[in-house]
């Protein structure tokens, strides 16, 4: 299968290493000089140094070219980048069916990634969701991974993750799209929260009880949405959310530990160097959880510590002295 991946960045990166080998691979991204260099050394030195590309790899920096080569589209930008690549593929007519890796709400308009794939593509394009415990590093160097290929259609679900199914990349199609979706988001608006809360020292109890009162949050919030509660306790929900609010690869779990040392927001994202897209996100999550009446404390505490309307001792304490509920 002839597939362009979209975003050179550690995510991007580590799915075309992966595909590279079975399928024909053109990896696209925005920053030429950068794209030229990895072309040069074979390897994207800055965010991947220790895996080489596999020779059948082509980078290609010229986005009309990336997207006339593609069968599948593989959208691997933050949610930010994911209208521009859709409105370019709308504008040639391009009708190859589209995939996305980003997690989140896009900033400002609020909607999920197949919302601004609808917006852009229309609501009948073939498109979904790849989501999942991953982190870029491990799948880039073959260690066993198993994540989620969401979308509206089962069928078209099932044909994608047979194609893209690997030994050490193991894909299960599910058609929850919206369900999948959510549970990749607020996950990472958890994982910040965990990182406060590691970074306060409050040990491992505090952390097993805010990943499943995360998950309860993320869970009401969804099936508000329409989502499925079973969803919530497979690799999109529960699996996504251990993984990023307790692996030390966790950008949004490093972010909380930085918030719990008192750093401002600024300097932390300077000093991550990488996108934490549960930054933007936890705003995102805070105004559609409002907009649909779902109480979500933790994501409340988090979006109050972002904006500096409360410090991390201050949030806590807050979330501390709410009264005792009925689990």
């Amino acid at each position: 299968m002839k597939i362009t991946v979209y975003g050179a960045g550690a995510w991007g990166t580590a799915l075309a290493i992966a595909y590279a080998p079975d399928h024909d691979v053109v990896m696209w991204g925005r920053d030429a000089d950068a794209l030229a260099l990895c072309e040069r050394n074979r390897v994207n030195q800055a965010l991947l140094p220790d895996r080489p590309f596999p020779a059948a790899l082509r980078l290609e920096a010229d986005l009309a070219k990336a997207a006339a080569h593609a069968e599948l589209h593989l959208i691997v930008t933050p949610v930010a980048g994911l209208r521009a690549i859709c409105e370019h593929l709308a504008s040639t007519g391009n009708a190859m069916p589209v995939l996305w890796a980003c997690k989140g709400f896009e900033s400002g308009t609020g909607l999920l990634p197949h919302e601004v794939v609808a917006d852009t593509l229309g609501e009948t394009h073939p498109c979904g969701a790849l989501t999942g415990p991953s982190f870029a590093a491990e799948v880039a160097a073959g260690q066993p991974t198993a994540i989620t290929l969401a979308a509206r259609d089962l069928a078209q679900a099932t044909l994608w993750a047979d194609a893209l199914h690997r030994p050490r990349l193991r894909l299960y199609a599910n058609d929850d799209l919206i369900g999948a979706e959510i549970g990749g988001a607020i996950k990472n608006v958890m994982a910040i929260a965990a990182g406060v809360s590691d970074g306060l020292g409050f040990g491992l109890n505090s952390r097993a009880a805010l990943v499943t009162r995360g998950l309860a949050e993320i869970s009401r919030l969804g099936l508000a949405l329409g989502a499925r509660q079973e969803t919530f306790m497979g690799l999109a929900g529960l699996g996504d959310l251990v993984l990023t609010c307790t692996g030390d690869l966790s950008r949004n779990r490093r972010v909380g530990l930085m918030l719990a040392e008192g750093k401002p927001l600024a300097q932390i994202l300077k000093e991550l160097g990488h996108v934490a897209e549960g930054v933007l996100t936890t705003r995102e999550t805070v105004a559609r959880a409002q907009r649909h009446a779902v109480d979500m404390p933790l994501a409340q505490a988090v979006d109050d510590l972002l904006s500096g309307r409360m410090s991390a001792a201050e949030a806590v304490n807050d979330l501390l002295a709410r009264s005792p509920k009925i689990e």
